[in-house]
């Protein structure tokens, strides 16, 4: 980041300060592409967790980023004033985040941008926050929306929202190279895996729908499915009705992912809905295959049978037809992954990413051309 802040921030040059809102319970994708922005990213970076546990905040202040938890409007205010200058700029990262972000930035005349991860709809609830959430960002005060995929920006676009307004920086990766001393996790192989939430838009059901026939079909094969969430105990009950528990294991929320994505055959994505998803691209940092539905941002950033393999959204029968081709041809998963790196430090390497970034902070500072 040292390098990277002697590259970008000449003498002279307004240095950014940054104020990112998030609503959040937990260190999930969002929290983790935040995390690394903001190390990567050169400016003065405070993330405000709105209604978060303590932890989570300290899982930002052991990086070196600021970070404070706030429990309402009034809290948030505070904390805009206390750090409000004439670099300051509101980032928002989710919908009650962009909410709040809003209010703050029209009653404290601060320049408010969005940065949309995807969106959710499965419920009317979520469609109603959906809704909204296109809708505000037509307002004026929103002065920048930033999409992690082109798909997102179409839904924007789409909702009447300025293309000026507009502009699209996928996710990426500080560090491309693959760790030199992982753990050893020893799980059974061949092994399939399922990264995510428990919860609808992640589908794990339909992660369920595709390797419970593998199961049958390959008696060598395991499963492994690593998160927790509101759908857990129903995903459980199918595992025992197919008498497969042995084999399809929910050992919970992992902290060492790239150690388990090391020993993974495959890492299957078999979301219903997406951005640019973070364990995407640790997989390709890892060489490890992917086999995914093709929603969201990911046929941003795989091409099917070039660095991936892809399968119609919802379609679980093709899509088990791909992670069949894997299992089949090893040679296969070698093309595919050698393939996925280049991709990965061609177009998702964070520090190139990052300058984008910051020339979307310095647009927004008092005397800046308008964008």
């Amino acid at each position: 980041m040292d390098a990277l802040l002697d590259q970008s921030l000449k003498p002279g040059t307004a240095v950014p300060r940054i104020i990112h809102l998030i609503s959040s319970t937990a260190f999930y994708g969002a929290e983790k592409m935040l995390l690394e922005h903001c190390r990567a990213t050169p400016g003065d970076h405070l993330v405000v967790l709105l209604g978060a546990p303590d932890e989570l905040r300290q899982r930002f202040s052991e990086q070196g980023v600021r970070a404070q938890i706030c429990h309402g409007l009034k809290e948030l205010l505070a904390v805009v004033r206390a750090n409000k200058s004439p670099q300051t700029l509101l980032n928002t990262h989710n919908f009650r985040a962009q909410l709040f972000g809003w209010a703050a930035a029209m009653l404290t005349q601060l320049p408010l941008i969005v940065t949309q991860h995807g969106f959710t709809p499965r419920s009317r609830k979520q469609r109603l926050y959906t809704w909204l959430s296109l809708r505000q960002c037509r307002l004026p005060w929103v002065r920048k929306v930033v999409c992690v995929a082109n798909s997102v920006a179409q839904l924007h676009r789409l909702a009447g929202v300025a293309e000026r307004k507009l502009q699209v920086i996928p996710n990426g990766l500080a560090d491309i190279s693959i760790p030199a001393h992982l753990e050893d996790l020893h799980q059974p192989q061949p092994l399939l895996g399922f990264v995510g939430r428990f919860s609808a838009e992640k589908g794990p059901d339909l992660f369920l729908d595709t390797v419970i026939p593998l199961c049958q079909q390959y008696p060598q094969l395991h499963a492994v499915m690593l998160g927790d969430g509101p759908e857990r105990e129903v995903l459980e009950q199918r595992i025992q009705q197919a008498g497969l528990a042995a084999r399809i294991t929910l050992p919970g929320y992992q902290h060492n992912m790239l150690a388990w994505l090391q020993q993974l055959t495959a890492l299957i994505i078999s979301s219903r809905t997406e951005g640019t998803p973070m364990i995407l691209l640790e997989a390709m940092q890892m060489q490890t295959p992917v086999v995914s539905f093709a929603v969201g941002g990911i046929p941003d950033v795989l091409t099917d049978a070039q660095d991936g393999l892809l399968a119609p959204a919802l379609q679980c029968d093709l899509l088990r037809q791909q992670v069949q081709r894997l299992l089949d041809n090893p040679a296969l998963a070698e093309q595919l992954t050698q393939q996925a790196r280049h991709t990965l430090a061609t177009r998702y390497y964070l520090p190139a990413l990052a300058e984008q970034w910051l020339q979307v902070y310095r647009q927004l500072l008092p005397g800046a051309a308008p964008c």
